[in-house]
C-alpha cells in the first residue's frame, strides 16, 4: 500500500458520534464542539469568584463562591457537565457561565467537577473521579467550603452525561443522609427497548445512543440494558435505594431523551411513595441542554428558577 493510500485508510471514520466525538482508524479523535477552557476568576456579571483545585493528575474542580458569603453558611451544590463522558470540562465557557449564575442565584457554594473522558478514559473513570470530588467536597477539605458551606444542605445537579453520574452518586447507600437532593437536568438514560416517541429500531438515533453507550462503557452489562444507563431496566436496583432526600428532574420537550426523564421520575415516585415527592419539571418549545447555548432567553430563566427554588426550599 503506498503511503498516501496508507495516509488516506488512516483518515477512515470508524466510529461516528457527532457531533460529540469522530473515532479515526488511525486512533485519532475529533471532538468537534470543543472550546477552548476559560480561567477561573471573579465573574463581572454576578460577582461570582471561582478558583480550580486539583485533585489528582488528571482531574480537578472548579469552586465558586457567590458575593456575601461571609454572612453566612451556604448550600452547597456539587454539579457535574454533560457531554455523552466523551466532551467537556469544568473550564468549558458554557459551563464556566452556567455555574457562575447557579452559584449566585442559589446563593450556594458550587463544586463543578471535571473528570476524566472517554475513550482514552473508558467508565467506570468518570464514576471514579466524580466519587472521589464529591466525597473531596463532603469532607470540606478547602476553606471555602469549610469556612462557608453548610455541608447539611449538600445537592447534586448535572446535565445529561452529569445527570447520569448524580443518579449513579446518589444510590451510594454511604450517602444517604449527606446528600439532601438530586437534579437530574436533561439525564442521559436509555434502554433496548423504545419507549414513548423515541427512536424504534432501525432509526440512527436510538442506534447513535447504544452505541455511544457501550463504546464509553465497553464492560456494559446487557448492552444498553446495563443499570447504569437504564435504571429502570428489570434486575436494576430499585430507585427507593436512592440515598437523598429529595429529587427533581429536568426534561425538555424537543429532547428525545424526555421519555426516559419522564420514566426514570415517575418509577422514583412510585419507588419512594409520596413523600418526599419526586418533582418532574418540563420546559416547553426547546431541546436537550438548551439553557447552557441560550442562557439569556426566559425558558432558561425559568430552568433556573426551578432549581434555585428546588435548592432553598427547605
Amino acid at each position: 500500500m503506498s503511503s498516501d493510500a496508507a495516509a488516506d485508510a488512516g483518515d477512515e471514520v470508524v466510529h461516528d458520534f457527532s457531533p460529540l466525538l469522530l473515532v479515526y482508524k488511525s486512533g485519532r479523535l475529533e471532538r468537534p464542539l470543543d472550546m477552548p477552557p476559560v480561567p477561573p476568576g471573579h465573574d463581572a456579571a454576578t460577582g461570582v469568584a471561582s478558583k480550580d483545585v486539583p485533585l489528582s493528575p488528571s482531574s480537578f474542580v472548579r469552586l465558586y463562591l457567590p458575593p456575601g458569603a461571609v454572612a453566612k453558611k451556604l448550600p452547597v451544590l456539587v454539579y457535574f457537565h454533560g457531554g455523552g463522558f466523551v466532551i467537556g470540562s469544568a473550564a468549558t465557557p458554557a459551563y464556566h457561565r452556567c455555574l457562575n449564575d447557579l452559584a449566585a442565584a442559589c446563593g450556594a457554594v458550587a463544586v463543578s467537577v471535571d473528570y476524566r473522558l472517554a475513550p482514552e478514559h473508558p467508565l467506570p473513570a468518570a464514576y471514579d473521579d466524580s466519587l472521589a470530588a464529591l466525597n473531596w467536597a463532603l469532607s470540606a477539605a478547602d476553606p471555602w467550603i469549610a469556612d462557608h458551606g453548610d455541608l447539611s444542605r449538600v445537592f447534586l445537579a448535572g446535565d445529561s452525561a452529569g445527570g447520569n453520574v448524580c443518579h449513579h452518586l446518589a444510590m451510594r447507600q454511604e450517602f444517604r443522609g449527606k446528600i439532601r437532593g438530586v437534579v437530574l437536568i436533561h439525564p442521559w438514560f436509555w434502554g433496548k427497548e423504545p419507549i414513548g416517541e423515541e427512536p424504534r429500531p432501525g432509526n440512527k438515533g436510538g442506534l447513535e445512543e447504544k452505541g455511544l453507550w457501550e463504546f464509553v462503557c465497553p464492560d456494559a452489562v446487557d448492552g444498553a440494558d446495563d443499570p447504569r444507563v437504564n435504571p429502570t431496566a428489570a434486575g436494576a436496583p430499585g430507585l427507593e435505594k436512592l440515598a437523598c432526600e429529595k429529587v427533581m428532574v429536568c426534561v425538555a420537550e424537543g429532547d428525545f431523551l424526555r421519555w426516559r426523564g419522564r420514566a426514570y421520575a415517575e418509577a422514583a415516585a412510585r419507588a419512594r411513595g409520596p413523600e418526599p415527592a419526586v418533582e418532574l419539571f418540563e420546559s416547553e418549545g426547546v431541546g436537550h441542554v438548551f439553557y447552557l447555548y441560550e442562557p439569556a432567553s426566559e425558558k432558561a430563566r425559568e430552568l433556573l428558577q426551578k432549581i434555585v427554588a428546588f435548592v432553598r426550599m427547605e
